[in-house]
């Protein structure tokens, strides 16, 4: 038996070879992703109960391995450390398509062979507050798979739990069924989990970044509910992208300039500015939209730069509902909008498996495209992280192939 098969070269059905080639971080390399990430050969995790061992077929982006690229907010392979686990290294990657290779003792719900995407949450299936009912993306153990574990999908062989492994859906092709998963379901969730404040036909959807892998997604699942999706974007061609893909209209952010944090309200000119700002893009929304409704939802996720427009807008009794911030982390907001209104700003993490089904259901009838804006080959993993590190990556989502060839797709 080999103990090393190339990219593409798949060992014969019950061969686990003992090495893999895999796109490795390491602390001493923290910072550009196009510098972090490197190719190296590593051991074969081991399939412990309960797990599966994935041949990765390909690899979703996401900005989750930027920030472990960097080093920062957190220090994965530190944190990891500190908790017992040996390994001083980081395969990351939190989304894939791939075949079921090896089955860990006590696995009943997958076989060998079977097609799957993965979901990416991680978490402990045993622990109380779980058995109690707890969502489990509310649970103590909660993980994001590929982040906040090791050996996720930027490598030859992947490890993840039984429960993360999802049916693919059969029209996709293997980069495509890596692409959706991480921003779908996280849009998916957004949109639907929050109840009374999900999405229902007719409704107003204000989406932040309408073009990017969350809101390329959010316009789509909001248009399956009958919703209305308007989106916010910063150039041309990336409005047309939205409404090809089902935008009622798109607002451009650089039309306007009262981004920021919200003005101390005793300043009465600098807030009555800012008033006057986010009053024109509120009329311009209603332009949009063809009628005078605040949004029943506004989709966020780009934080501190957004957050007071959000609030402000937002529909009486309607939610602003958030995912990231990746404009920063401080959340200004005027009370007085938030509690005379009855407004709900609510946050959102991730997705438990119901809804990374759900939205795979909307993906198998056609109704969501994964909308795979590139798909490049592995040794393009730092490549991309850093494209979308610099903001310079495509609409939509990308992916690369591991295993995959580019001619099979």
């Amino acid at each position: 038996m080999k103990e090393l098969y190339e990219l593409g070269e798949m060992p014969p059905t019950g061969v686990v070879p003992a090495k893999m080639h895999a796109s490795v971080i390491r602390r001493e390399r923290f910072g550009r992703p196009d510098q972090a990430f490197q190719a190296e050969v590593v051991d074969v995790p081991a399939v412990g109960r309960g797990q599966v061992l994935l041949y990765v077929m390909a690899a979703g982006i996401n900005y989750n391995n930027v920030w472990a690229a960097l080093g920062k907010p957190v220090d994965v392979i530190g944190a990891r450390q500190r908790k017992g686990e040996p390994e001083d290294f980081h395969i990351g990657g939190s989304e894939a398509s791939g075949i079921v290779w090896a089955v860990g003792e006590g696995v009943s719900s997958v076989r060998v062979g079977d097609h799957v995407v993965v979901s990416g949450g991680v978490w402990d299936e045993t622990a109380q507050d779980i058995r109690l009912g707890a969502d489990p993306m509310t649970a103590a153990s909660n993980l994001a798979w590929g982040y906040e574990t090791n050996f996720g999908s930027f490598a030859q062989f992947a490890l993840v739990g039984d429960y993360q492994c999802v049916p693919k859906p059969d029209r996709l092709s293997w980069t495509e069924a890596a692409a959706y998963v991480l921003s779908g379901a996280t849009a998916y969730r957004q949109l639907t989990g929050w109840q009374p404040n999900n999405v229902h036909p007719g409704d107003p959807v204000l989406i932040w970044g309408g073009s990017g892998g969350l809101g390329s997604m959010a316009i789509q699942i909001t248009r399956a509910y009958g919703g209305v999706p308007i989106a916010v974007v910063s150039s041309d061609d990336r409005a047309d992208y939205c409404m090809k893909l089902g935008a009622q209209g798109v607002l451009n952010r650089n039309d306007f300039d009262h981004w920021g944090r919200l003005p101390d309200i005793q300043d009465q000119a600098a807030f009555g500015q800012w008033l006057q700002g986010v009053r024109k893009f509120g009329k311009a929304f209603w332009e949009k939209l063809g009628e005078r409704r605040s949004p029943r939802i506004v989709f966020e996720h780009v934080g501190q730069n957004t957050i007071p427009t959000s609030i402000y807008l937002c529909d009486s009794a309607g939610m602003v509902v958030l995912c990231g911030g990746t404009s920063g982390y401080h959340g200004d907001v005027d009370l007085r909008f938030l509690w005379m209104r009855q407004k709900r700003l609510q946050g959102s993490h991730g997705f438990n498996l119901k809804q990374c089904h759900e939205l795979t259901q909307l993906v198998a009838k056609g109704y969501v495209d994964p909308c795979l804006s590139y798909a490049g080959d592995f040794a393009e993993v730092g490549k991309l992280h850093q494209q979308m590190h610099d903001n310079l990556h495509p609409s939509g989502n990308m992916a690369v192939r591991v295993n995959a060839r580019a001619e099979d797709e």
